[in-house]
């Protein structure tokens, strides 16, 4: 339970935070009652069900990398915060940590807090059966009702509003997930023996036809939704104007302040050592692994997000010189640290469910081909 630390007047000034303020429990993350796993539950046919997509699925075998795990919330930030303009402007106008820092009350638990939701209040929809997914995203999605304002950019009228429940914003949300987790898994992920590498154009297709069914849960447009990469590359291109890179996207329409700025220096002024507890895993979950992250983006993502030539470079030699790091990052005591933290004891649950259900899927799989050569090669003897 956090405290508050006294003043020399006896007044409350800063609030200390505890390791289980840090830890926290499931009602951080858990909103409906404890969330069944893909394959909890039958349809009505009898069959599992597997939710939005399942074992053997690309995007399970992306999203249950401990690549992902440790490395998603890292390139999700970098895109909706430095490239999707409307979602930037949904956190400046509405989000909790900007209204705190108009307030002054705005500190390290709090940003910390805003993290750590992220992966672990979508985990259920990833991972989850269908009522599970359905139940998040009617959560989620009540929540985001309330985000929607006439200014994207105070310096570019003509983009208009945003409104994060409608269809354009609420698939492009879902988008900025998925894309830069493919992403870093090529980059960053050591798997089947060999250094990080690009999955095959036909499974990069697969991932992002997969990801339809996410679009759609979320209310996507149905003539939006790409069924494979040049499809996704379209719809980047149609959205171009949103993407592009801004210096007043973060200036707050009613006030003319930087919500960013604002945001870092009131968290400065209401610093306590003991923030430090949340500061370090926040700092290892964003900004410091920012640059080799955002190195592993696509080219037209890293300009979007503003970064210069010469930046733009160094961002990409990041990325390579990285994968020693993240070699270690993916190892099992870096995961559960990062696992505990920022995806809580649910997702946690499903997580370890999915991993099971997918090795097994894949087992069979192999066992299935295996006979089938065997098979073969009987006939043709």
């Amino acid at each position: 339970m956090s405290t508050v630390v006294q003043g020399q007047s006896g007044k409350p000034t800063k609030r200390k935070i505890t390791r289980e303020d840090l830890l926290g429990t499931e009602r951080r993350w858990r909103r409906f009652g404890e969330p069944t796993p893909a394959g909890g539950s039958l349809n009505e046919d009898g069959t599992p069900d597997y939710g939005l997509f399942g074992p053997g699925s690309v995007v399970w075998e992306v999203l249950l990398h401990p690549t992902t795990v440790v490395l998603l919330n890292a390139a999700q930030s970098a895109v909706q915060t430095k490239g999707y303009n409307p979602i930037n402007a949904g956190l400046r106008d509405r989000d909790p940590v900007a209204r705190k820092a108009r307030e002054g009350t705005l500190d390290m638990m709090d940003v910390y807090d805003r993290l750590s939701r992220n992966s672990g209040m979508h985990a259920p929809m990833w991972l989850g059966d269908s009522k599970t997914a359905k139940l998040m995203y009617k959560h989620l999605h009540n929540i985001h009702k309330r985000v929607a304002g006439d200014v994207i950019d105070t310096g570019r009228p003509e983009l208009g509003g945003y409104a994060a429940s409608e269809p354009r914003d609420a698939m492009w949300a879902a988008l900025t997930e998925m894309h830069p987790m493919l992403r870093v898994y090529e980059a960053f992920a050591f798997r089947d023996g060999k250094l990080p590498h690009r999955l095959s154009p036909d499974k990069r297709d697969q991932f992002i036809a997969e990801t339809a069914a996410y679009l759609r849960l979320v209310g996507a447009d149905e003539e939006d939704i790409p069924a494979n990469m040049a499809e996704l590359g379209a719809l980047y291109e149609k959205y171009a104007d949103l993407f592009e890179p801004s210096t007043t996207v973060n200036t707050m329409p009613d006030t003319g302040q930087d919500w960013v700025k604002l945001s870092k220096d009131t968290v400065l002024k209401n610093f306590h050592i003991s923030h430090l507890r949340a500061m370090i895993p926040y700092l290892l979950q964003t900004a410091l692994i920012e640059l080799p992250v955002m190195g592993a983006l696509p080219a037209k993502t890293r300009r979007s997000m503003g970064l210069s030539p010469r930046k733009d470079k160094a961002a990409v030699r990041a990325a390579k010189l990285f994968l020693p790091i993240a070699w270690l990052m993916q190892q099992g005591p870096y995961e559960r640290y990062i696992l505990r933290r920022m995806w809580g004891p649910d997702s946690v649950r499903l997580l370890e469910s999915a991993r099971r259900l997918h090795e097994q899927t894949l087992a069979e799989r192999a066992m299935g081909r295996l006979a089938g050569d065997v098979t073969g090669a009987s006939t043709a003897a």
